[in-house]
């Protein structure tokens, strides 16, 4: 098969160098990946990659301290401003993982580069108007050349998106019939922050206060979706009790980007959960009085900080003393020893009810999202045939699939399996 680089050279890309490039490597969550993927080749898995990013100092650095053998690795310049030697980069591999966040700010012609060139992508992206604007603009060329772009590969959307294809399995195979209706419910989470997690959640509250269509796109749960469904979805705004389990339930701050990924699985799977199907995502907080009062303060300090950063002084205030600042993030102990727990329920249009679990073993953000994320990137290298996914925009759980959530299983420390 042959691509056009868009600078009239064709490239076979079965015969490109790398199968994998990871630009950004030398950010905060790209010297996770590195690390992840460095140790799956020390572990004896075969394959040929790359660091890029823009600071040649930057990345020997890395290479350093991934130590003894890495000095090997070969290391690409280039710069998320200038297309040029991004189309020089992505050229030479079959997929590029892009860690190079703000995505509004630095990521638009990495994805045009990928688009052109016919080089799969990947990302941990969980900026919706961004997603959704290089959909429009990309979309097309993306399938002449044969690009596979899949976007938010990391905690934002793996564990929701390829949780629900997993629920969804399990009732067709109990009741023939998917689940019309599904609930994710954070039991537990632990991990930190980083700077570039809050640099795009600024920049997406940023363009929301600056833009009207940016807040109704934010407001629509199909707004990933091609074509737009009328039925109405669940949302969370206040504390309440969930009547199943006994504990109080408060919104979840990755929904807004989770339901939307979820949602475009669905469609792009013409309509497999169902036309009516409805979902979304809550944290659960406890019962009794202490689940209540976690419930309402969990509740207070979203909108306090989503109040407090759509206003420009007391945004700066954040970034100046309270936030981490980009290149910062969770220590080494608090990846390790962070974690996950998910449950999934959902209730068929008959009234049957099916429930599944989802964990990771690592800090969400960081140390689950690079191994997913590494893993994201060798399953569309290795494993998905190109008859069955072709050039366009997708999803995890619509690009990857089952073997992708092997590989999580077997490699990035996650579980899916059916709750008693």
């Amino acid at each position: 098969m042959q691509d056009n680089d868009n600078s009239g050279k064709a490239t076979n890309r079965s015969q490109r160098q790398y199968d994998v490039v990871v630009f950004g490597a030398s950010s905060f969550v790209g010297q996770i990946v590195s690390r992840h993927l460095w140790l799956r080749q020390l572990g004896g898995t075969s394959f040929h990659w790359a660091l890029a990013g823009r600071s040649l100092q930057r990345l020997e650095i890395l290479q350093e301290q991934l130590g003894l053998g890495a000095e090997m690795l070969p290391l690409l310049l280039a710069d998320a401003a200038d297309i040029a030697s991004l189309r020089q980069m992505v050229s030479q591999t079959r997929v590029l993982i892009s860690t190079v966040g703000p995505y509004s700010l630095f990521g638009s012609l990495v994805v045009q580069a990928c688009a052109e060139c016919g080089t799969d992508y990947c990302d941990l992206t969980g900026e919706v108007p961004w997603v959704s604007r290089m959909l429009a603009a990309w979309s097309q060329t993306a399938r002449e050349s044969g690009a596979r772009i899949v976007p938010s590969c990391g905690f934002d959307s793996v564990p929701s998106d390829m949780g629900v294809q997993f629920l969804q399995e399990r009732a067709l195979q109990r009741f023939q019939e998917p689940a019309s209706r599904v609930q994710l419910q954070v039991r537990q989470i632990r991990g930190g922050f980083s700077g570039g997690t809050v640099a795009s959640m600024l920049q997406v509250v940023q363009e929301a206060v600056a833009d009207a269509s940016v807040r109704r796109l934010l407001a629509n749960p199909y707004a990933l979706c091609a074509e737009a469904q009328e039925c109405r979805q669940p949302q969370l705004t206040w504390p309440e009790m969930d009547k199943h389990s006994g504990q109080w339930m408060a919104p979840f701050v990755m929904a807004a980007i989770n339901t939307r990924v979820v949602h475009r699985s669905n469609a792009l799977q013409q309509w497999s959960y169902g036309e009516d199907f409805r979902y979304d995502e809550v944290l659960l907080t406890g019962s009794g009085l202490q689940g209540r009062l976690t419930a309402w303060a969990v509740t207070g300090a979203i909108a306090a900080f989503m109040s407090s950063a759509a206003v420009r002084p007391t945004r700066r205030l954040l970034e100046r003393f309270v936030l981490p600042a980009p290149g910062e993030g969770p220590s080494a102990q608090e990846q390790e020893t962070g974690g996950y727990q998910l449950v999934l329920w959902g209730m068929t249009a008959s009234g049957r009810r099916i429930a599944v679990g989802v964990t990771g073993d690592r800090d969400p953000g960081y140390g689950s999202t690079a191994k997913i994320l590494g893993e994201a990137a060798l399953t569309l290298a290795f494993d998905v045939d190109r008859s069955q996914v072709p050039g366009g925009f997708w999803t995890p759980a619509t690009a990857l699939g089952t073997v992708f959530r092997q590989r999580l299983c077997q490699h990035a420390g996650m579980t899916f399996t059916d709750e008693v």
